[in-house]
């Protein structure tokens, strides 16, 4: 049926108003405002195919232009334009997410058994891992869902905070297309980028069809490495990521629909966008050794740094239609190899110094190898209505066998016949063997060379779950919707330490389990006032899984960290409990679209990851009770066809509300009579949870004007992100200084190089808030686009995260992003 030029526009604004809940423009040509059609975002927050404004809780949904227009060409980037989503970004492939300021703090690369907060699929597939949350293309995608608030009943252990997704597009029967882009940038202060990406969709007969993705992105570095001697090595954080995705969509009946798929991912990196505020090995305040200064978006290295993330995927999906039910079933087996090369020379350097002084071997090159490999088999099976009766569920069972190999590994040449000479070696006894003392039987007693820490450490986890959830209609604007899961899961783990800087283990390893069980309840209450309001009230409870620690480097810790942190064993499950109202709204024959909701998120045993101070070591403590509450908003205009606004916001206040309390007796060298209590590793009832931000912005301004037969188009986003702290130690009074007197929290000043000039270095603690600025216009029709671009218009250096060597006495340092980047891009579609 043919319709007005008024009635598409009212449909079309319905539909840009949903997909640009991220605050970002949606840009309609001309030629679309003339053709006959209705565009729909749908999502499948719910596992079944749903209007977004339909869904009674809160989702975002950004396309894939809008993540263009946005300037966005990560995860991390993308995170800024979505109200209640912030990543702390430590680097290329190390991405760690958080949704509405549910956070424990930033994991480090040496703890394999912290699980994630935010669960994240790529369509139906779970592939988060806590650190190493994959950096994928963002290539291809039909959309980006975010799914805010706990979504344990449906997507289960990790979605305690919420969910993230991937969804892709998929083959299309019937079909020929090739779609390619490219682009190519150059960075102020840095290199070029740029890169090379195609889609192709072929059909094989009226019921087989197959879509191949490949790509290849080539992230330009922009951080120079001062080396030692003087030189300067430039750009060295450049990385190249490149992969594949097949995919094939085989209907041999109306009923049946199966989707195999295979992907593969490589992400190198040669650096870090590390910015270095202090190094034991280089810094001005030296005058016994050379007197280094580093400057903006530098850093000290002797080492060659990077990551490698070899990332394979193979899933497959079925659906099988019963008429009244539909039968799926999702099996997927992710395999990852992930190397991360750091320079760990100040640390070793630091210990070093601290046990022999100012020897030569103080500067020997250490390179710190992190190993992991990853196997993940994952399967789902569920039977759900088809969306006929006035009742509408679904039911499933869930199981997931994660295998873990994790280790370490610190070369260090020299450091065999330095310690056998000074007598640094366990088993050298000052009465009996004295320095310089020799091995026992000859040989190195902990059975490595020139390697004073090695780590390997195994993980096995099994997790079995039950799932349904069920929205009844009452009426035409009454439903309710309530969903249960029951989990049980187990986890074993065999650690080996061994090397001077750890306490060695026992042949065959040290073991440690832990396990649990328990229930992810869910409740919704919606009413549509009219066609175009909806109000919603739910309370639901995540769950994030519990795990073991790693014991601490006890030669390295002083004796009070050593009564701080030893002997802390396994954490448990951490629950929250949330509770929500929302409204979701459409004004002015919908061309304004409001959405928003108010939620209080209450949480049992929070996993906090604190550093064990002078151990070089991490331990997780549950704090027993903090809760995070705030308010999300969400505006969108399309006053005329030609101009559009968005405005996404979100103000929390996310805190501890107890403490964890240590009891050290006089002799732990605290000064305290008979005994006195201190905070663990800052936390203290009241401190805020890291990595979030208070309030983050973001707005937008999108203009389209047809030219002929083609349209001009700019946006333009304006992105705020406030201050924020990477760990909860961070919080601490003083924790932002090295050396001085009198303040317990100040790290220890090693006078490596002294007499040094300074006696006291301080730096903030605190990340500060910061404004970016994207712009992006051009030509384009329906098969072509050419545009321009500026991200980060006023090349501004934001500090993303700390990230400090032992205390901060070896190395203090921020993870920044790339500065102003100028680019041209292309795409056409054949």
């Amino acid at each position: 049926m043919a319709r007005t030029r008024a009635s598409f526009i009212r449909s079309l604004t319905l539909s840009t108003a949903v997909a640009g809940f991220a605050g970002l423009p949606f840009v309609a040509s001309a030629q679309q405002v003339d053709q006959v059609a209705i565009l729909e975002v749908v999502v499948t927050a719910q596992k079944r195919v749903a209007n977004l404004q339909d869904v009674p809780f809160s989702v975002s949904a950004t396309s894939e232009d809008q993540i263009r227009n946005s300037g966005a060409s990560d995860i991390v980037d993308l995170a800024r334009n979505i109200a209640g989503f912030a990543v702390a970004d430590l680097g290329p492939g190390q991405s760690q997410v958080a949704i509405r300021g549910i956070s424990s703090g930033q994991v480090i690369r040496d703890q394999p058994g912290v699980k994630e907060q935010v669960g994240v699929y790529l369509d139906e597939s779970p592939i988060s891992v806590a650190l190493f949350t994959p950096d994928l293309e963002l290539f291809d995608l039909d959309r980006f869902e975010v799914l805010r608030g706990p979504q344990g009943t449906l997507f289960g252990a990790g979605s305690e905070a919420g969910t993230v997704r991937y969804i892709t597009r998929q083959p299309q029967l019937g079909k020929t297309e090739i779609m390619t882009d490219a682009s190519f940038e150059n960075v102020a202060h840095g290199d070029e980028g740029g890169f090379m990406r195609v889609a192709l969709n072929l059909p094989f007969g009226d019921s087989v069809a197959a879509r191949l993705v490949a790509y290849w992105h080539h992230l330009p570095g922009f951080i120079d490495a001062i080396q030692p001697g003087g030189g300067v090595k430039k750009d060295v954080n450049d990385a190249d990521r490149s992969g594949a995705r097949l995919s094939f969509l085989i209907k041999p009946n109306d009923a049946l629909t199966i989707t195999p798929r295979i992907m593969f991912q490589k992400l190198d990196t040669n650096g870090y966008p590390r910015v270095d505020l202090y190094n034991i090995l280089a810094n001005p305040y030296t005058t016994t050794q050379p007197a280094v200064t580093i400057g903006s978006l530098q850093q000290y290295t002797q080492q060659h740094e990077g990551l490698t993330d070899d990332f394979t995927l193979g899933d497959l999906k079925v659906d099988y239609n019963l008429g009244l039910t539909t039968l799926t079933s999702i099996t997927s087996f992710t395999h990852r190899n992930v190397l991360v090369m750091r320079d760990s020379s100040q640390l070793s350097g630091s210990v070093t110094f601290d046990v022999f002084g100012a020897v030569p071997e103080v500067r020997t090159n250490s390179p710190l190898f992190d190993r992991t490999h990853l196997n993940v088999f994952s399967e789902e099976v569920r039977l759900a209505s088809n969306g006929t009766q006035a009742l509408d569920w679904l039911v499933g069972g869930f199981f997931q066998h994660v295998g873990r190999r994790y280790g370490q590994a610190l070369p260090t040449p020299g450091y065999d016949a330095l310690n056998a000479t000074l007598g640094f070696w366990p088993g050298c006894d000052t009465v009996k063997n004295p320095p310089p003392c020799t091995f026992p039987l000859g040989a190195n007693p902990v059975g490595l060379v020139d390697t004073p820490f090695f780590s390997d450490l195994s993980y096995r986890l099994k997790q079995y779950a039950a799932f349904g959830e069920a929205t009844y209609h009452l009426t035409n604007q009454w439903a309710i919707t309530g969903g249960l899961r029951y989990y049980k899961f187990s986890e074993d783990r065999i650690l080996n330490f061994n090397g001077v800087f750890a306490a060695a283990t026992a042949a065959g390893g040290v073991p440690g389990s832990t396990d649990s069980n328990g229930t992810s309840p869910r409740l919704i209450l919606s009413y549509k006032a009219t066609d175009d309001v909806t109000f919603n009230a739910q309370a639901a409870r995540g769950f994030r899984l519990g795990g073991i620690n790693d014991p601490i480097n006890k030669p390295l810790c002083s004796a009070t960290d050593l009564l701080v942190f030893g002997n802390q064993q396994n954490w448990t499950d951490e629950k929250t409990w949330n509770y929500e109202v929302g409204a979701k709204t459409q004004w002015m024959d919908r061309r304004v679209t409001f959405n928003i909701s108010a939620f209080y998120s209450d949480i049992k045993n929070l996993q906090a990851t604190t550093t064990a101070g002078t151990c070089s070591s991490r331990i997780v403590f549950n704090v027993p009770t903090a809760r995070s509450e705030g308010i999300e908003a969400e505006l969108f205009a399309r006053p005329t066809v030609n101009w559009d606004f968005g405005l996404s916001a979100t103000l929390i206040d996310a805190k501890l509300t107890s403490s964890v309390i240590s009891t050290l007796p006089p002799k732990a060298g605290t000064g305290c009579p008979p005994a006195c209590t201190v905070v663990v590793g800052g936390l203290a009832d009241g401190n805020r949870l890291p990595t979030a931000p208070k309030t983050q912005a973001v707005g937008s301004v999108g203009y389209t004007l047809p030219v002929q037969s083609m349209d001009f188009f700019a946006s333009f986003t304006i992105q705020y992100v406030g201050s924020s702290f990477s760990q909860f130690e961070n919080e601490e009074p003083g924790w932002g200084q090295i050396g001085g007197s009198g303040d317990p929290n100040a790290a220890r000043l090693i006078s490596y190089g002294g007499p040094l000039t300074v006696s006291q270095i301080n730096f903030n603690s605190e990340l500060p808030s910061y404004t970016l600025a994207n712009l992006r216009f051009g030509l384009k029709t329906e098969r072509w686009q050419a545009a321009a671009y500026i991200n980060n218009i006023a090349d501004k250096n934001a500090e993303l995260a700390l990230d400090y060597e032992r205390g901060r006495s070896a190395r203090v340092g921020y993870l920044t992003n790339q500065p102003r980047t100028i680019g041209v891009y292309g795409s056409y579609i054949f």
